[in-house]
């Protein structure tokens, strides 16, 4: 395996982050906005059905005491 010395190392690293695409500040909002929208709606299912297979359990167990 090559050894690089540590300059070498740190102009590596600032070329490939010259390559990458950052996002905007209006993107970045965007997206976590949307994020806790599908968090909130995901939330809001899970809890539906567990009320929903709670109330059917709760009808089992009393059908059979």
């Amino acid at each position: 395996m090559a050894k690089s010395n540590p300059a070498e190392f740190v102009q590596e690293v600032r070329a490939e982050t010259a390559k990458v695409v950052w996002p905007t500040r209006r993107e970045v909002i965007l997206t976590t906005v949307m994020v806790f929208i599908m968090a909130t709606i995901a939330a809001l299912f899970f809890f539906f059905i567990d009320r929903l297979i709670a109330f059917g359990l709760e009808q089992i167990l009393q059908f059979g005491a």
